[in-house]
């Protein structure tokens, strides 16, 4: 019973943590994350260089 408690309450513990380090590592990008020369591809979902004439 003891060691049921025991791991019960490090799962939750550990939860919150496990989240976080779960989602860190998604970066959203967006049309201002364009860099000079590239624009926003809305079908695409990225930046695509712009044709200069």
């Amino acid at each position: 019973m003891k060691t049921r408690i025991t791991t019960a309450v490090i799962a939750l513990m550990l939860l919150p943590s496990m989240s976080m380090a779960y989602c860190s590592g998604h970066k959203e990008i967006t049309a201002s994350s364009c860099t000079d020369g590239m624009s926003w591809d809305q079908a695409k979902g990225e930046c695509t260089l712009t044709p200069t004439t």
